[in-house]
């Protein structure tokens, strides 16, 4: 896999009731390939001076590297937090099929919401 082909694991966290649709908006878009709902996340947090626990939805959404700025923007723009959790981990490895069908997967897609 060359530079050019990266794959990228955005993560990022929100309210239960929030997660199907960011994740539908952006499969739709073609922004990520796929995205993995897991739910019943207990999340512990600083926030204005306070440690938070809050029940999330944790998304996983895998994009060629070139969309991640797209899928950034388009979250910012939907996401319900002032300040949402999107973190893009490089794939290192993976198989050559599936990361084929990322690239396949969001060709042609729109770049924002």
């Amino acid at each position: 896999m060359s530079t050019a082909d990266k794959v990228v694991v955005v993560f990022s966290t929100c309210p239960p009731g929030s997660a199907e649709k960011l994740a539908r908006h952006v499969v739709e878009r073609r922004l990520a390939a796929g995205v993995n709902l897991v739910p019943q996340v207990t999340s512990f947090y600083r926030w204005k001076g306070d440690v938070q626990k809050e029940a999330e939805t944790l998304l996983l959404m895998k994009c060629p590297a070139e969309r991640v700025e797209a899928l950034t923007d388009t979250l910012r723009k939907l996401h319900p937090y002032k300040v949402p959790q999107i973190i893009a981990v490089d794939v290192a490895e993976g198989s050559p099929d599936y990361l084929r069908w990322v690239y396949e997967s969001t060709k042609g897609g729109a770049d924002g919401a």
